[in-house]
């Protein structure tokens, strides 16, 4: 049975009982008030008559006006006769009272006519008696009805009591115990009830449910959660800052390198639009950017750290629902960095005074004042020459990239003569030419040119392009360097007829370290570098032309006077 109709069932038991004392207690005053009227409006008004028509009688002798008392109040109790005998007396007493009507002088049938009255008088006092011992008896009646009624009340009213909450709170209390209990992971927790009631239906919904749980707990699902669960706390702890979002730029999450650099809490910003949060944070305004892929030196950690954004879509189905902001923290790499510098700058400066001793020494060994050395002595002396001279090379390279590293690009830009800058870079280099009997075919205007650039680094950029051109040309060959004046622009060009560059070299060349594999040439691989450094921290831009096979042209641009 439903616990609807238990309750339905138990308080419509409870009504009717309710009901029927009501019922039964309206009767019975009611019946109680009947019987009360009756006596009063009945038998005591007949009672009432009697005694005025008993005055009149002895009044009617001396008093006419007694005649009329005693006929009207005669009258009342024709109209008034409500018990058995009555209407009979009442008779006797008209007809007597007639007679007296006729000579009221004449008080023969006085007693008769008092006897029909003590006659209604006595009828009507039993009545009173009787309705009286009616009305007790109703009372009783009431009284043990009432009684009945009531203790069967009370006896229903103490079961419900007692048993109604045992109903509701022991389903209620097995089914909050199973509810602590799933919530604490339990799913092997069961609820059984033998009522076939809602309760029970409520226990079989919250074992299906527990049951579920249980398969869920155990299910691949449950195992993704676990690692995507993993895979946050590892995010968290990674030292790169990471920030999501999805398909509509909302922030789905901020690991707690992002938030420290941020500044921002994860809690203040995830479900937020990016742009919203961008307009009060400019570190967030520059990662949205999408041609934002520079490094960002950003102060974290008490100090200053360098940071490399990298945007990652994340595509599912072919449609982009998502993006990953990843800034990898380079500073270790930064201070590794600098160490390195500062070891090349050390090294580099601390060689450079005893290479240049050498130098010294080995001119004052090929002076013929010194003496007389022989052929095999010369050689030697030109092998230390050569290998003193590449030493400077290196370390005077290796000094200018630390000066690009650190950022320390000390310049003198100036107007200067473009001629006057190339021609010191082909003096540099004549000796070398003729050594492996090149031509070096010039080509300047006339007029003269005017460039804004620093005379030393520009100098050493055309003398490095040169000593490349030279060393990867064949014996007898030409090597051309000209310059060009268009749209306020100095070019200075230097073209080679060598071997060239292949093409998946050619975007190579400029960077740090590189040599071309196979090219068997000496070098550090840094000239290039560093001559790309030196034109472009002057405003310039240097460029590369090269046909495998045919040779290369090296393009130096800078701004014009």
């Amino acid at each position: 049975m439903k616990l609807k109709t238990k309750l339905s069932l138990g308080l419509s038991f409870l009504f009717a009982i309710i009901v029927a004392f009501g019922s039964l207690g309206f009767y019975y005053i009611s019946k109680l008030s009947s019987d009360a009227a009756n006596v009063l409006m009945n038998n005591q008004e007949s009672l009432v008559y009697c005694n005025d028509m008993l005055k009149a009688l002895e009044d009617i002798p001396g008093k006419k006006e007694a005649v009329a008392i005693f006929d009207n109040n005669l009258k009342k109790q024709e109209a008034n006769i409500t018990e058995p005998g009555e209407k009979e007396s009442t008779q006797q007493l008209r007809k007597d009272f007639t007679e007296l009507t006729i000579n009221p002088s004449d008080s023969s049938n006085y007693p008769q006519l008092r006897q029909s009255l003590q006659r209604i008088t006595d009828l009507n006092q039993n009545a009173i008696l009787r309705k009286n011992e009616i009305a007790q008896k109703t009372s009783i009646d009431a009284k043990f009805w009432l009684t009945i009624i009531f203790t069967l009340l009370i006896i229903v009213s103490l079961t419900f009591i007692y048993n109604f909450p045992a109903i509701i709170s022991g389903p209620v209390t097995k089914l909050s115990e199973g509810i602590r209990e799933i919530a604490n992971k339990n799913y092997k927790q069961r609820i059984y009830l033998e009522q076939k009631d809602e309760f029970g239906d409520l226990a079989n919904a919250f074992n299906s449910m527990a049951e579920k749980l249980d398969e869920y707990e155990h299910s691949n699902l449950a195992k993704i959660k676990f690692e995507k669960s993993r895979i946050e706390t590892i995010i968290n702890q990674m030292k790169d800052g990471i920030i999501g979002l999805d398909e509509k730029k909302h922030i789905l999450f901020v690991n707690a390198v992002s938030q420290k650099i941020l500044g921002l809490k994860e809690s203040e910003i995830v479900g937020k639009y990016a742009a919203d949060v961008a307009l009060h944070n400019d570190l967030m305004r520059t990662l949205l950017q999408e041609d934002s892929n520079k490094e960002l030196k950003i102060y974290a950690d008490e100090k200053e750290s360098f940071f490399n954004k990298e945007s990652i879509n994340v595509i599912a189905n072919n449609e982009i629902i998502g993006k990953v902001i990843v800034l990898r923290n380079i500073t270790p790499y930064h201070e590794l960095n600098e160490a390195k510098t500062n070891f090349l700058a050390t090294v580099s400066h601390e060689l450079k005074t005893p290479i240049a001793s050498i130098k010294l020494s080995l001119q004052l060994l090929d002076n013929k004042k010194t003496g007389e050395v022989n052929i095999d002595q010369q050689q030697l002396l030109d092998s230390i020459k050569d290998d003193t001279n590449r030493l400077l090379k290196i370390t005077g390279e290796l000094l200018n990239i630390t000066q690009v590293d650190s950022g320390k690009i000390q310049l003198s830009i100036v107007a200067s003569d473009a001629k006057e800058i190339l021609n010191y870079a082909i003096n540099a280099n004549r000796s070398l030419a003729e050594q492996k009997s090149l031509q070096l075919k010039i080509d300047v205007p006339e007029q003269q040119t005017k460039v804004l650039a620093d005379n030393e680094k520009t100098a050493w950029v055309l003398t490095n392009l040169l000593s490349n051109a030279i060393r990867y040309s064949h014996e007898n060959a030409s090597i051309f360097a000209s310059i060009h004046l268009t749209d306020k622009k100095i070019h200075f060009i230097v073209r080679d007829t060598g071997q060239g560059i292949a093409p998946q070299y050619k975007d190579k060349i400029f960077d740090r370290y590189f040599r071309i594999p196979g090219s068997h040439k000496e070098g550090t691989g840094l000239g290039l570098a560093i001559s790309k450094e030196f034109i472009e921290a002057q405003g310039g831009q240097i460029l590369v032309e090269s046909d495998y096979g045919v040779g290369s042209t090296f393009e130096v641009v800078l701004n014009a006077v």
